[in-house]
């Protein structure tokens, strides 16, 4: 602002004040190399330091490891059964409580075995297998949701900051706008209204600063759930959110890999191995029990060899409907997926339509709505200094234009958001497997 500055070259105040500038323009280019030489958090960094940081992706691979254990054990034979007891000790007579002089009294020691078969060992070790397979895909949907919400966060801090940055510009700016209307009254061209109005606006501009700010300590803090310490460090560049690396009209083939899907297809098989478990039920397990009898010296001892077997005798209450349980919940989790695939369609789309807007919209601030505040601000400045505007047309000029561009920056910060749920919507091996052409606004 031209005609700001040759005011404030007049007034003693304003020298003053143009000398502290000066200090505050070399101070803040010090800290910015200071800022500089400090190491700076990219958006890939985050995501692996979020991805280290994280203790729930370590509980989940403890979770499939203990299932790939109870899966060897689930296939072995039942541990036997050592049996010991006295038997037929008389309680009553002349021989009561004697372990010897009684024929039938026996001291026995015995094992007995349950031999489950093969078919149902392997059936419930198979469904500890699922179980492996259940944890690994949470896992997988874990990583996804860590990486977009580690990503929302950084970029929310970012955008945050790129707002103080500009409101901060712009208090700069009114400052000069208030010199320079004390400037104007003492010289008895101005009013003291301008004055005021010109405080009222840095006042504005203040209490924004201060809602920036403590938007950006609460980003902070959101980051620092993802990253721990790492979350202090100074951000680097962001990556280009108008570009998604996925084919956008393939969204469907895309879905049917995430990970949300993929645990419900796991718990699907879950429901199937219960199927195989209920089916081998149908057929009892056999047991066979070896004793030794140790009777006294004038008798003889006794070895024992018995088997036994489970008598099904109404199999169509029992286990036929155990069976047709186990197969409702399988047509129960079949149900859930399709209705979660739906889900997730709609809210991708929703999402990449929202994302395409705001992408639209963030051209039209550009090239359109920017340049026109900027335009009509420069046009109040004009008139102003020649004597035909009002310094209240003015400050009105450049509070819309800084609303114009705060909301271009709003904008972009919900873009941002968009991108970052449709760019990490799989975790990164899946990704690398699906995802395998980019998608730009420029290629609609």
């Amino acid at each position: 602002m031209r005609f700001i500055s040759s005011y404030y070259a007049y007034s003693n105040k304003s020298k003053l004040t143009h000398c502290w500038t000066k200090i505050l323009t070399l101070s803040t280019l010090l800290v910015c190399a200071n800022t500089n030489a400090q190491e700076r958090l990219s958006l890939e960094k985050a995501l692996q330091i979020a991805q280290t940081y994280s203790q729930q992706l370590v509980a989940y691979d403890a979770t499939e490891s203990a299932s790939h254990d109870s899966a060897v054990a689930a296939e072995q034979l039942p541990d036997p059964i050592l049996k010991s007891g006295l038997n037929s000790v008389p309680v009553t007579g002349a021989d009561r409580f004697s372990l010897k002089r009684d024929s039938f009294t026996m001291l026995t020691v015995g094992v007995a075995q349950e031999f489950t078969g093969a078919e149902k060992r392997q059936a419930r070790s198979q469904r500890f297998e699922r179980e492996a397979d259940v944890a690994k895909a949470a896992r997988s949907l874990a990583l996804s949701n860590l990486r977009r919400q580690t990503a929302s966060a950084w970029l929310d801090r970012y955008y945050q900051e790129q707002i103080l940055n500009l409101l901060i510009s712009q208090r700069t700016e009114a400052q000069l706008q208030i010199d320079a209307a004390e400037s104007i009254y003492r010289g008895g061209r101005g009013t003291q209204a301008d004055v005021f109005s010109a405080r009222a606006a840095v006042g504005f501009i203040d209490d924004r600063i201060r809602q920036s700010r403590q938007q950006i300590s609460t980003a902070k803090t959101r980051l620092h759930r993802w990253l721990g310490e790492h979350a202090e460090l100074p951000l680097d560049t962001p990556p280009a959110i108008s570009v998604l690396h996925f084919d956008i009209n393939q969204i469907e083939t895309h879905l049917s890999h995430h990970p949300e899907i993929a645990v419900i297809a796991q718990q699907e098989e879950i429901a199937r191995a219960d199927v195989n478990i209920a089916q081998t039920n149908k057929r009892s397990d056999w047991s066979v029990e070896f004793s030794y009898s140790n009777r006294g010296p004038a008798y003889s001892n006794m070895v024992s060899i018995n088997f036994s077997i489970p008598f099904q005798i109404d199999q169509k209450n029992r286990q036929d409907k155990d069976l047709a349980a186990k197969l409702s919940t399988v047509a129960q989790v079949q149900a859930q997926r399709e209705e979660a695939s739906r889900d997730h369609l709609f809210e991708t789309r929703r999402w990449l339509e929202e994302w395409q807007s705001d992408q639209d919209r963030i051209v039209l601030y550009e090239r359109t709505l920017i340049p026109l505040a900027t335009q009509r601000t420069q046009a109040e400045i004009a008139a102003y200094r020649g004597g035909n505007g009002t310094l209240s047309n003015l400050l009105t000029a450049r509070r819309m234009e800084i609303e114009v561009q705060l909301e271009r920056l709003r904008i972009e910060m919900e873009a941002a958001n968009r991108w970052a749920q449709l760019e990490y919507l799989l975790p990164p091996v899946q990704k690398q497997n699906s995802f395998n052409s980019s998608s730009s606004l420029g290629e609609k």
